[in-house]
Order: structure tokens, then sequence, then C-alpha cells
């Protein structure tokens, strides 16, 4: 039988010389990083530098083909599917949705790591699946269809199914796409409490570099499958780094109400 221990002072994710492709094309090179723990980490990069198959990588749903990843300190390959689904969720980008499944019925698909033998529920599972609701705002919603909601009031269902599985550890790939502005910063600031109220650790991949630095604690900046930086968000989105991973000409400011850092493209002719 496998006896887990949790490690002291070690990181909840680490990737150790990590390389992984598709057949004989190089995706990753090389990748060496911790995920701090308690804090939201967002990974940027341009399309097609190796994001989501990093985070990917993460979740053990692509093999890596040179290097480690650690959950918790232990080999993430080596351990037993259960334990792993226990500590770590992933939502992956436009999850399929099952046909006539009310909001509850869905985020209740979350508890299944946590249940025994041939389905049998476990007995913390309604508290779970309620509180994820209340977490994500959308208790008053339980019974209706998901297919019958909007994109954002949706996108908090999703979020609330990988909140009832209750891991300490929870991976997100562009959460905020498709969605308005609006939408995008309120789902942002409920995932932001997760780290600062229950001490969760988030790993997001995101798209928008205002809405990255707006809210991570620590960014990782991608350029073709290799980390060029990585830190608080101030010391990553620099002029520089822009002009070098995006190649983005642009001014960086910092908010007059956070001092959290904004880009701002320099119009060109």
């Amino acid at each position: 039988m496998f006896n887990w221990q949790a490690p002291t002072a070690t990181p909840p994710l680490s990737l150790r010389g990590v390389r992984l492709g598709y057949g004989a094309n190089p995706v990753l090179h090389d990748l060496d990083l911790d995920i701090p723990e308690g804090r939201m980490t967002v990974i940027v990069g341009p399309n097609g530098c190796g994001k989501s198959t990093l985070l990917k990588a993460m979740a053990r749903l692509l093999p890596v083909t040179a290097g480690e990843v650690r959950l918790e300190g232990q080999p993430l390959h080596g351990l037993p599917t259960r334990h792993v689904a226990q500590r770590l969720a992933l939502l992956p980008q436009a999850p399929s949705l099952p046909e006539g499944l009310s909001v509850r019925d869905l985020v209740a698909q979350g508890r299944f790591p946590h249940q025994g033998w041939l389905g049998r529920p476990h007995p913390g599972d309604q508290a779970a699946i309620d509180r994820a609701l209340a977490q994500t705002g959308i208790a008053a919603l339980a019974d209706r269809p998901v297919g019958a909601l909007s994109g954002g009031q949706r996108q908090r269902v999703w979020i609330a199914m990988v909140l009832a599985q209750e891991t300490p550890l929870i991976l997100l790939d562009e959460p905020t796409a498709w969605l308005d502005l609006r939408v995008q910063l309120d789902l942002m600031a409920c995932l932001h409490r997760l780290t600062r109220e229950a001490g969760r650790t988030l790993v997001l991949v995101l798209h928008e570099l205002n809405l990255a630095a707006a809210y991570a604690d620590h960014m990782v900046m991608l350029r073709e499958g290799r980390i060029l930086a990585e830190g608080a968000p101030a010391a990553v989105m620099t002029p520089a780094l822009l002009r070098q991973v995006f190649g983005l000409e642009a001014s960086v400011i910092a908010d007059p109400l956070t001092g959290r850092p904004v880009c701002l493209p320099v119009a060109t002719a």
C-alpha cells in the first residue's frame, strides 16, 4: 500500500529539467520551476509557446520525455491516481459539458476522488459542494440547468466543481477566455480570494497580460518552451521582456491604486 507523508519546506509542485514534445517536435526545453505555496502563479507568453502543454505536464496528462515533475516532493508519475486527484485539480480549456446536468450535479462531479468503491458518497460531500457553490457565488443557481446559464455563470460552475474536489493545488487553463471584462475581473477576484482566505495554491494560464499582472503573486513568462523570466509581476512585466517575448513595444507604468504594473502598448502608424 502507498504510504504518503507531506514533506516539509518543499514546494507543492516543482519541475526539474523537464522536456516534453509531441512526436519529434520539442515543446518544453529543460524547465526548472518551483510553484510557491498558497499563492497565485500565472503563466504568460505568446500563442504556441507551450503554456497549456506545461500545465498538462504539471497535471500528469502528458508524460515528460526528460526530467521530473514532483508533487509535494514526490515524483508525480509514480503516485497513485486517486492520491493525485485528491491533491491536484485541473480545469482545462473549454471542458465538455454533459447533457442535462443541474449546477449542483456538475459541482458534485468534483467529489469523485473522495468517494468509495462503486461511487459511494463520502460523509463530507454535501458540505464540500455547498461550500464550493458559496465560494463562487452561485448557490442561488444550484438547481438550474448548466446549459441555460451565461458564459460567465457556467465558468463559475466549472470552477466550483474544481473547488469541490478540495485539493490544495488547482491548475486552471485560460479560465477567463471568452468572458467580458467585468466577468473576468469578478472571476479573478474570486480566485484570488481562494489563495488569501483558503490558502489554496493556484496556477493559471492567462492570455491577458494586464489581468495577469493585476492578480498574480508570481508570474512565469514563457517563450518557445523556455522560461525567460519569473518572479513578482513588477520584475517580469518590463518593456525589455515584453519586447523580447512578445515582440511588443510598450511602456509599463504602475497602477496608481494598486502599484501593480500596467502594460501600455505603443501605437504604431
